[in-house]
C-alpha cells in the first residue's frame, strides 16, 4: 500500500536516496526553491448527520481513499480524468480498467484518460493507491446517498501567494466529500487525516483544519547531471514542514524537518 505523501513524510523524515526509492513524495517538491510556501490543506465540518471534508489539490487521493473506505455499497458510479507523467496503460489493465490513456501532443509527455465507469469499491482504492504514486486521479463518484466525492478536472496553477495571503477557502473547494456522520466513518477520518494530532483533538469537535507550510532552507543539486531541467527535478529540497491544526479555535502546530 502506497501512503499519502505528507504520511510518509511524518512518518519518516529523513528518506534515504529519496528522489530514486521515494519518488512518489519526491514529485510534490520539485517545484519549489529556496523560501516559504503555501502547502495543501484540508478542513473537515460535522454536523449531527453529515462529515463534510474539503481539500486543495493534493488531498484529492486521501479525499477520495476515505470515500471508498466509508463506502456502504460494493460499486461506485465513478467520472472525471487521470493525469499522469507516463504510460500507465498495463499497469491498469492489471487492475481491471480499461481506461483509454491518450498521449498528449504539446512538448510535455502528458497522457490523460476520460473517466466513465462503474466500479467495485475494492478496486478503486487500489486504483488510488497505485495512482497516487506517480499520477493525479480527479474524479467524483458516489455510494447512494451515504458518500458523494467530487473533484475539479484540472489541475490547479501553484499559488504565488505568501504563506500570509492564503485564499484558504478558495483552495480547498478543489475536492470536496459528504460522507454520514458515524462512530466508525469519523475514526476513519481522524486515523487518516489527524493521524499525529489524534491525541491532540477533543472528544468532540466540530470544525478541524489542518494547513501545512513548507519552510526550503537548502537545495542540493545532483552531481554528474548535465541537463538543467533534471537537475531541478532531481535536486533535494532540506528544511522544515509546518503543520498547523485550528480545531474549534484552537491552535496546535507540529514541525517536521524534511528531505524531499
Amino acid at each position: 500500500m502506497i501512503m499519502h505523501f505528507l504520511r510518509k513524510i511524518i512518518e519518516t523524515p529523513k528518506l534515504e536516496e529519496v528522489a530514486k526509492e521515494h519518488f512518489y513524495v519526491h514529485r510534490h517538491f520539485y517545484r519549489y526553491s529556496k523560501g516559504e510556501f503555501i502547502g495543501p490543506a484540508i478542513t473537515i465540518t460535522k454536523t449531527n448527520a453529515k462529515i463534510t471534508i474539503k481539500g486543495t489539490h493534493e488531498y484529492e487521493d486521501l479525499i477520495q481513499e476515505i470515500g471508498c473506505k466509508v463506502s456502504t455499497n460494493d460499486q461506485v458510479n465513478v467520472s472525471g480524468t487521470l493525469e499522469t507523467g507516463k504510460d500507465l496503460s498495463e499497469d491498469l489493465k492489471k487492475l481491471g480498467l480499461d481506461w483509454k490513456l491518450k498521449k498528449s501532443t504539446g512538448d510535455k509527455k502528458i497522457y490523460k484518460a476520460t473517466i466513465e465507469d462503474t466500479l467495485q469499491v475494492e478496486t478503486l482504492l487500489n486504483a488510488i493507491e497505485m495512482l497516487r504514486a506517480s499520477s493525479y486521479l480527479l474524479i467524483s463518484f458516489n455510494s447512494g446517498a451515504a458518500v458523494k466525492v467530487t473533484t475539479k478536472k484540472r489541475i490547479p496553477q501553484p499559488s504565488k501567494k505568501k504563506v500570509e495571503e492564503d485564499d484558504l477557502s478558495k483552495r480547498v473547494s478543489f475536492c470536496t466529500a459528504t460522507i454520514n456522520n458515524t462512530e466508525k466513518n469519523n475514526s476513519i477520518v481522524e486515523d487518516l487525516v489527524f493521524h499525529d494530532f489524534k491525541s491532540d483533538l477533543p472528544k468532540s469537535w466540530k470544525k478541524a483544519t489542518i494547513t501545512n507550510t513548507y519552510r526550503i532552507n537548502e537545495i542540493e543539486i545532483p552531481k554528474n547531471v548535465q541537463s538543467s531541467m533534471m537537475k531541478r527535478i532531481l535536486a533535494i529540497r532540506k528544511g522544515k514542514m509546518i503543520r498547523t491544526l485550528d480545531v474549534d479555535d484552537q491552535i496546535i502546530e507540529k514541525q517536521y524537518n524534511i528531505i524531499v
